[in-house]
């Protein structure tokens, strides 16, 4: 099969590719660039061509688990970094207030 063949797409991926095609050229993008990003979106959808066995862990599957990591690693920076913020703050807070006791005694 040579390169760029889409013999090992299914019927379907081809008809998506088809809608996006037309939405990319309706935005004005050229017909090789529509392409292009149509086949791209497919395949970033749906893995590729055709795929045979069960078992296979679709694309979508695949991201939903990076996303899911990435969302817990991101929440867990934040929550370090508002810890940060809050002993932060209550130690400014505690100098203030025994700067101004010492004031107020002198």
């Amino acid at each position: 099969m040579p390169r760029g063949s889409k013999d090992a797409y299914t019927n379907k991926q081809k008809r998506q590719a088809e809608h996006i095609e037309k939405g990319y050229k309706r935005e004005g993008i050229s017909d090789d660039e529509a392409e292009r990003r149509a086949w791209a979106t497919v395949n970033k959808e749906s893995g590729g061509g055709k795929k045979s066995g069960s078992g296979r862990k679709s694309a979508a599957k695949k991201s939903t688990r990076k996303t899911t990591k990435t969302a817990k690693k991101s929440a867990k920076k934040s929550a370090k970094k508002s810890a940060k913020k809050s002993a932060k703050k209550s130690a400014k807070k505690s100098a203030k207030k025994s700067t101004r006791r010492t004031a107020k005694t002198s």
